[in-house]
């Protein structure tokens, strides 16, 4: 996405722990073991570990209370497009509605 870097700020939301050890567990493709955060500093790390991953844009932490998780339907991932304060694009829920090249195609009609 980083061809959009003139047209869209990226980032990514993270929020609260989808599959946490000592909750919803699973083992496939899981090579983490993060327990449900009880504090933002234990959320503040997971985002770490994260970003560690070579993320191309910034990662936000969302707070305690997952207001942002909430405010978006985010659980367990989802992306927007914010335009002036307005949704502009809401895919679908993850992980099986997680639709990147959604994203691309809005992006690209949008910029011209």
């Amino acid at each position: 996405m980083s061809d959009f870097a003139a047209v869209a700020d990226l980032v990514v939301v993270y929020v609260a722990e989808a599959h946490p050890t000592d909750g919803w567990a699973t083992s496939v493709g899981m090579s983490m073991d993060i327990r449900q955060h009880r504090c933002l500093e234990e959320r503040l790390a997971a985002a770490e570990m994260l970003a560690l991953h070579d993320i191309p844009c910034p990662v936000l932490v969302d707070t305690m209370d997952n207001a942002a998780a909430r405010a978006y339907a985010a659980m367990p991932d989802r992306l927007y497009i914010v335009l002036d304060g307005v949704c502009v694009y809401k895919g679908w829920p993850g992980p099986f509605g997680y639709y990147p090249e959604g994203v691309r195609d809005w992006l690209q009609k949008f910029s011209g």
